[in-house]
């Protein structure tokens, strides 16, 4: 999976449709080896993007879980002390 793509569900605040629509941008991009489709391609590239976020949102939307959600602000904190373990670099503060 692509790096930049986040898990979006199950998070206080829920994932709004920028963050979901930025996923599926990056799932596109990933898929199709363009970062910025030629003209040719513009049209198929859009359709795709809308296509893949209608089906994350539904997907997102449905699932169903008796965890509590989880803090953005902490989740991104964890994954900031990982990274500096991993990288062997402070976290910073």
């Amino acid at each position: 999976m692509c790096r930049n793509i986040k898990t979006l569900y199950n998070f206080a605040p829920p994932a709004t449709d920028d963050e979901v629509r930025a996923a599926s941008l990056q799932f596109v991009r990933k898929l199709s080896g363009y970062n910025t489709p030629s003209k040719t391609n513009e049209a198929a590239f859009n359709t795709a993007i809308d296509e893949v976020f209608a089906a994350a949102r539904k997907l997102i939307d449905s699932l169903e879980t008796n965890a509590p959600p989880k803090d953005r602000e902490e989740e991104a904190a964890k994954a900031k002390a990982r990274s500096a373990e991993r990288f062997g670099r402070p976290a910073e503060a």
